[in-house]
């Protein structure tokens, strides 16, 4: 995004104040917290009932920026920036997004509903990504905040949006809508949630169909009362043509009608009639939401007329999202589920579901809740209803939290109140939490997340989180670059250059990558032992390893003629017969490969020998990424166009050909031949600044404080006395040290972590197992989460502070630390 100044005074309604509007930004901000706050940012200052951001530009000048949107200037700041004075910051930046969003031409789906909403878009992004560019909004972004900021993140790449939508009262809709757009809309389970803001259920669907009133296709779950609203959306919004696409368990009028379901074990198995042809699906949840949630997906993968093959394949492999409903280890062995963001009285209804649907560890069944909010009953008539429920799912102790539900807790049998969140906590031990499953239940202001913490069972404290997101994302914007015909190696040496192998091949496999790289045999292996069916070419193998890579049907590189004739002599004894082979050409690497000296001998020895057949012929690049060097580059893709050809004209062969590395598929593109080969940039990392911001991080190490200490002016720190401190100086400790893979050059002041957004320097030699940073300036205490890398400090940042590259940051990090994986 490069937006000038100037074109936004009449699109924002702005006054501008300032030296010239002739400027660009390329980064929308509203947290003045953010470390990417800079230069080029537009910061736009939202005021509200509990924050007013303009009380923040000063110390955001300081920062570096120069662009701010206003609904006044502070005093204090007046000529020390550029101002767009609006009336509502708020509106400003709807209007931005607005503007930006019919930038953009591609296909929106917009979702809407009570229920469901998040989950349905984390699956659709997951069930169409292997086809398309997406961008979606980040976990529930669906407010009149974010919305627009979810939008902003659009960029030239994208081929596809997915937007949700969220409301709690009427006017509310019309807004979104300008700003999402979408051409595709998807309406949710209707259910309870933000019942107090509108006069009943039937002005709720009507407010959440203004996502769609220029919308060509509307999909929906068939029942009387949104059909019966759709009808006079329909008449009142009249656009031609426009589709209803819609599906019923128990209508067979509707386009989709499920014939039968069937739940077994952990999953349920689906049949569903679709224009008089009859198919079947088989989905790994059996919960009531789950489904009605999945057949939402499958109504969106027909209208993309995907067949019936692939709707099975991607279906069965749908997730758990954790936006919700998340299930964790406890103390005492105990399991917890995790809803302690929510509380309305439909979410607990399918939470209760899904805690019944998880009944295998422990028989015994408590829940933890909160007062429930937005359920639009009277507080006699909800409390009746949720102790039914309670009763029916035959829960074995309640503990309520809130004056309200502590009032009806007669209504509950074996029912324990509380009348904050503080008071049970200071109780919990007297609880006797064990072997049970606990549902723990409650709206935000309760912070129910204090109480998950004190019963989730502890763990390492130091992970490194992997985002397969990102890694789509990032595989999904080289691919943008390539040729139709073009295939696509991707690299997963070295444990998927530290982020781990066996989890991003299978989601690679998922994406339909053609190849996957690794250095070694064994890597090979032990990714066909995790399933993988891919094609693997093994870059560096032994002769002591072709006996394996045989057995387990992997492809060697073959770069030498001692090599190849040692391959030759094993695949005579085993009577093969055209295995793959990839042939390796040195055009000025000089590292591994036939020299042109060469290839005379290696012709004739292939020549006539049916054990092997050449699958590709490759080489690799040394300065793809160098401008100064480019002149070799093309020397070099010269003299393997010169090689390559004469070996596959002597020979009579049409294999793969392929040369460029991940800088090469950016800078290179004429020499992409049939197959390229990415490497580092699927994990975020571009050795050019500009490429840089299209990618999206994928691994963040992180740690949590261990001790904190303020210690006296004149004091060391660390091994050597290292750091002396010059004045009373507050230490955190941190539980990782140079055994995981954190250089000792880092210290001492050349390196930082990320503690409350906010850079905390090390101070000190860093240790084997933990590090020391000085955090005066912070208001933080020990088990606070820290961040050694990801967003701030970058892995690029390290390494240019270590000389060194991305690349060993990443494959230094220790497997002693545990790698979490998620969407």
């Amino acid at each position: 995004m490069s937006i000038n100044l100037k074109s936004l005074i009449p699109v924002l309604e702005a006054k501008w104040v300032g030296s010239d509007a002739d400027i660009f930004v390329d980064h929308i901000s509203i947290d003045s917290r953010s470390l990417q706050n800079g230069s080029k940012t537009l910061f736009i200052a939202l005021s509200g009932v509990n924050n007013d951001a303009h009380l923040y530009i000063e110390e955001l000048i300081e920062k570096g920026v120069q662009n701010f949107a206003v609904q006044y200037i502070p005093e204090n700041v007046k000529d020390k920036a550029n101002f767009l004075v609006v009336k509502n910051t708020l509106n400003a930046l709807q209007q931005f997004a607005a503007y930006y969003r019919n930038l953009f031409d591609f296909p929106v789906i917009g979702l809407t509903g009570s229920n469901g909403k998040t989950i349905v878009k984390e699956w659709f992004n997951f069930l169409l990504s292997p086809d398309y560019n997406i961008i979606r909004s980040p976990k529930s972004y669906n407010s009149q905040v974010g919305v627009p900021l979810s939008v902003i993140a659009i960029n030239e790449k994208h081929n596809l949006g997915i937007f949700e939508a969220g409301i709690s009262t009427v006017n509310e809709m019309e807004k979104l809508e300008k700003i999402i757009k979408p051409n595709i809309g998807i309406l949710t389970s209707i259910g309870s949630a933000h019942d107090e803001g509108f006069l009943n259920l039937v002005q709720k669907i009507d407010e959440k169909l203004l996502l769609f009133k220029d919308c060509p296709i509307i999909i929906y779950q068939k029942t009387e009362v949104v059909e019966s609203c759709l009808t006079q959306f329909a008449a009142e919004y009249m656009i031609h043509p426009r589709k209803l696409f819609s599906w019923s368990f128990t209508d067979n009028s509707a386009d989709v009608f499920i014939l039968k379901k069937e739940t077994k074990n952990e999953s349920t198995s689906i049949q569903y009639q679709y224009k008089n042809e009859i198919s079947d699906l088989e989905i790994p949840f059996n919960d009531s939401a789950s489904i009605e949630n999945a057949i939402s997906c499958l109504l969106v993968l027909l209208y993309f007329k995907y067949d019936s093959k692939t709707i099975q394949n991607r279906m069965k492999m749908l997730y758990p999202v954790k936006m919700r409903l998340e299930v964790k280890n406890g103390i005492n062995n105990c399991s917890i589920i995790d809803d302690s963001y929510s509380s309305d009285f439909q979410s607990l209804k399918i939470a209760l579901d899904f805690l019944e649907s998880q009944q295998k560890k422990n028989a015994t069944k408590t829940v933890i809740l909160s007062d429930i909010f937005q359920s639009g009953f009277s507080n006699e008539e909800l409390y009746s209803k949720v102790s039914q429920l309670i009763s029916d799912n035959k829960i074995n102790r309640v503990i309520g939290i809130g004056p309200i539900i502590s009032s009806f807790a007669a209504k509950f049998s074996n029912c324990i109140t509380f009348q904050n969140t503080a008071d049970f906590i200071n109780e919990i031990e007297k609880l006797n939490f064990h072997n049970e499953t606990i549902l723990i239940k409650g709206a935000r202001s309760f912070q129910f997340e204090e109480i998950v913490s004190l019963l989730e069972e502890k763990t390492h404290e130091t992970v490194l989180e992997i985002n397969l997101d990102s890694i789509s994302h990032n595989l999904n914007y080289y691919k943008s670059k390539l040729a139709n015909d073009v295939k696509i190696m991707v690299m997963v040496k070295a444990f998927g250059y530290g982020n781990g192998g066996l989890e991003i091949a299978k989601l690679l496999e998922h994406h339909k990558v053609d190849y996957l790289g690794v250095a070694f045999a064994d890597e090979g292996i032990s990714l066909k032992n995790g399933g993988i069916k891919l094609p693997i070419m093994v870059l560096n193998p032994e002769s002591t390893s072709f006996p394996s890579i045989i057995q387990y049907k992997l492809e060697p590189e073959i770069y030498s003629l001692k090599g190849l004739n040692a391959f030759l002599k094993i695949a005579r004894e085993k009577n093969l017969k055209d295995f793959p082979i990839h042939i390796k050409m040195d055009t000025g690497m000089h590292r591994l490969g036939f020299e042109e000296n060469t290839i005379d001998e290696l012709i004739e020895t292939l020549r006539n020998n049916s054990s092997v057949r050449v699958q590709s012929i490759l080489s690799h690049l040394a300065t793809s990424d160098d401008p100064k060097h480019f002149g070799f580059v093309e020397k070099q893709i010269g003299l393997f166009e010169k090689l390559s050809s004469k070996l596959m004209t002597e020979l009579n062969i049409n294999p793969i050909r392929h040369i460029l590395n991940t800088s090469g598929i950016s800078n290179f593109p004429n020499a992409q031949y049939n197959m390229v080969r990415l490497g580092i940039g699927l994990y975020g990392v571009s050795n050019d600044s500009s490429e840089q911001k299209y990618l999206e991080n994928v691994g963040t190490l992180k740690s949590i404080i261990s001790q904190v200490r303020t210690i006296p002016s004149g004091d060391s720190v660390g091994y050597g006395r290292r750091f002396m401190a010059e004045k009373e100086t507050k230490i955190a400790t941190i539980p990782i040290g140079y055994a995981d893979g954190i250089a000792r050059l880092w210290g001492n002041g050349v390196g930082f972590v990320t503690i409350k957004n906010q850079k905390a320097k090390i101070v000190g030699s860093v240790c084997m197992d933990m590090l020391m940073v000085d955090v005066s300036h912070i208001d933080c205490k020990e088990g606070d989460s820290v961040i050694i890398f990801g967003e701030s400090p970058t892995v690029i940042e390290m390494a240019e502070a270590l000389k060194t590259i991305p690349y060993e940051i990443m494959t230094s990090i220790s497997q002693r630390v545990k790698r979490v994986f998620f969407r």
